[in-house]
């Protein structure tokens, strides 16, 4: 009875004092240990693949829309989606390959997880783009339009990627390890350098497509921005 209400006295002073619980006993039964916390929200298998896939499958119909309308978006995509309006090569097989070196930083920076997710992410983006032609079509769908809401599902996808780990490749995983080493939103690099590509595809597609454009890499950037910020998601 005299620990009990000894070890309560000196909880009450860490309490007041702003420092941490100093016995095992006393730590876990504070319900904002971190250990205990973190474990009860990490992902499981489950919810990951279910990620990837719906995250991947999200970015690949975005990026559809973008083909679709003649769009154009930023970082690997970007140059991926300016290769194939200038060859009439197909989008996928440039976003794969152009997605590649990028992965070297990854392995080293982000883990082999974060590494073998996005490829797999990758990989599936760039089948689905590849095969849309054949199972989705779009009889009329107004640029405007296509840059906000492909914009969106593209941004939507990216966001559950990230919230699992993984990403599309390319810029994206520049942004992500920035986020995590540099504390720099990823939204924000995201969207600068999202920016930049599309403000140089001038040279390939009309002013009035690149305005489209900028619009789409916003939306994009936006839905990052606001809703992947350092700490927030605690499934991380």
């Amino acid at each position: 009875m005299a620990h009990t209400v000894t070890s309560l006295k000196r909880r009450a002073r860490s309490h007041r004092s702003g420092n941490p619980p100093t016995s095992r006993s006393e730590a876990s039964a504070s319900p904002a240990t971190g250990p205990t916390r973190a474990n009860h929200m990490l992902h499981t298998w489950l919810e990951d693949a279910h990620a990837l896939i719906a995250g991947s499958l999200f970015v690949a119909l975005g990026m559809t829309m973008f083909a679709h309308a003649g769009l154009l978006t930023g970082g690997v995509a970007g140059v991926a989606f300016l290769a194939s309006y200038t060859s009439g090569l197909n989008f996928g097989l440039f976003f794969f390959l152009f997605s590649l070196p990028f992965f070297v930083l990854s392995w080293f920076r982000l883990g082999r997880a974060f590494t073998f997710k996005s490829f797999f992410a990758v990989a599936l983006v760039s089948l689905c783009t590849a095969v849309a032609p054949k199972v989705v079509r779009f009889e009329f769908i107004n640029p405007w339009l296509a840059s906000v809401l492909g914009g969106f599902l593209i941004g939507f996808g990216l966001l559950a990627l990230l919230r699992h780990h993984a990403s599309v490749g390319g810029v994206n995983i520049l942004a992500q390890w920035l986020q995590q080493a540099k504390g720099f939103s990823a939204g924000k690099v995201q969207m600068s350098v999202d920016i930049v590509v599309v403000l140089a595809a001038l040279m390939v597609v009309s002013p009035e497509r690149v305005a489209q454009s900028v619009v789409g890499a916003v939306a994009i950037g936006a839905i990052l921005t606001l809703n992947h910020r350092p700490g927030r998601y605690l499934g991380v």
